[in-house]
C-alpha cells in the first residue's frame, strides 16, 4: 500500500512540475523564485526561457542586475534606476493581450525596497489572463529598515509568498546532500557562505553545483491545498530528467551508506556480548539444588519429611 501511495505521489507530482515548468495554461500566474548566492536561480530561469519559445510564447525580460540579454528573449528592458511607475507603463505596453506571454524580473530588491510602491498593486498590474509572471528574490540580500517605520505593514518577502501561486527555492545539491548526511547522524548541519561567519568567506563549497540543482517546490491549487515536493534539476543542456529528489542516485546512496553504518554498529555491539560460560560456571550450576525440589517426585505427600502425626 505505502509503495502504491508512493508511485502515485511520484507521478502526480512530476506531471505537475512539468506543467508548471513548461507554462501549460493558467497553472501559475505568478512565479515566486527564492535563490541565494549558494545557488542562482538562473538554470531554471533557463529551463523557462527554453520551454517558452518551445511554446512559441513572447519573453520580456525585465532586467536590473543581467547586463546581456539571454537567448531566446523576445524583449529585454534595461530596469536599472528607472522609477516604478514608468516601468510599469512600459511593462504593459509591451505585454500583449493576443498572445501569451512570459515576464521575467529578474529581481525584485529594488521593487521590494521601494518604501512609496504598493507592490501587490503593481504586481497584479502586470498580470493579466495571457501573461504569466517569474520574479526572483535573493533571500540572502538584506532590506533595509522602511522609513517611516511601519509596523502594521507586513515585510516585502511576506506579502510575495502571500500572492505567489507557486514559490520555487533553489540549493546547491552538494550542500544539500551535506546537511541530509549530519541531520541523518543528528549532529550539527553544516553552514556554507555568509553564515560560517569567516573572514573572506563570501561562498560556500559546493555552491552553485554544476550537476545540478534542488528545487523545493510550494505550489496552491486553485481549492487552496498546498503541494510541497522537492526535485532535482538537472542543467538545461544535459539529457536528464527532473525526478524527485528521493530518487537521485546520490540522494538514496546516501541512505544505504547510513543504514549499513547504523548495521555495522549493531553487529559491532552484539559481538562484544558473550552468552558463554566456563566449564566451572556449567559444574557449579548443576551442583545447585533447586527450591522444592521434593514436590516433583511421585506422590500426594510431596516431599520426604517427618510425618506431623
Amino acid at each position: 500500500m505505502a509503495d502504491r501511495a508512493l508511485q502515485h505521489r511520484r507521478v502526480h507530482n512530476l506531471l505537475l512540475i512539468q506543467k508548471l515548468l513548461g507554462l501549460r495554461g493558467d497553472s501559475s500566474p505568478f512565479t515566486l523564485v527564492l535563490d541565494a548566492v549558494e545557488q542562482s536561480a538562473k538554470p531554471l530561469i533557463r529551463h523557462y526561457i527554453h520551454n517558452a519559445q518551445i511554446s512559441k510564447m513572447d519573453v520580456v525580460y525585465v532586467s536590473f542586475e543581467t547586463p546581456k540579454a539571454p537567448s531566446g528573449i523576445t524583449t529585454f528592458v534595461n530596469a536599472r534606476r528607472r522609477a516604478a511607475a514608468e516601468m510599469q507603463g512600459e511593462i504593459a505596453s509591451m505585454v500583449s493581450t493576443n498572445k501569451r506571454t512570459l515576464l521575467i524580473v529578474d529581481n525584485l530588491y529594488p521593487f521590494a525596497c521601494n518604501t512609496t510602491l504598493d507592490l501587490p498593486s503593481f504586481l497584479s498590474s502586470v498580470v493579466t489572463p495571457t501573461t504569466s509572471l517569474l520574479a526572483i528574490y535573493h533571500a540572502d540580500t538584506p532590506l533595509p529598515p522602511p522609513l517611516p517605520p511601519n509596523s502594521y505593514a507586513p515585510p516585502p518577502l511576506t506579502s510575495l509568498e502571500f500572492l505567489a501561486t507557486t514559490i520555487f527555492t533553489t540549493h546547491s545539491l552538494e550542500q544539500f546532500l551535506s546537511c541530509k548526511r549530519a541531520a541523518d547522524k543528528s549532529l550539527t548541519q553544516p553552514v556554507f557562505g555568509l553564515e560560517e561567519k569567516r573572514e573572506g568567506v563570501i561562498i560556500g563549497l559546493g555552491s552553485n553545483d554544476p550537476k545540478g540543482l534542488v528545487l523545493e517546490m510550494d505550489h496552491r491549487r486553485k481549492s487552496g491545498r498546498n503541494i510541497e515536493e522537492t526535485f532535482f534539476l538537472p542543467p538545461p543542456s544535459s539529457k536528464e530528467k527532473i525526478i524527485l529528489l528521493e530518487d537521485h542516485p546520490l540522494y538514496r546512496r546516501s541512505d544505504l551508506e547510513d543504514a549499513k553504518s547504523a548495521a555495522n554498529e549493531i553487529a559491532t555491539e552484539l559481538s562484544t556480548f558473550d552468552l558463554g560460560i566456563t566449564a566451572k560456571q556449567r559444574r557449579d550450576r548443576e551442583g545447585v539444588v533447586l527450591p522444592y525440589f521434593d514436590a516433583q517426585k511421585d506422590g500426594w505427600g510431596g516431599g520426604e519429611g517427618e510425618d506431623p502425626l
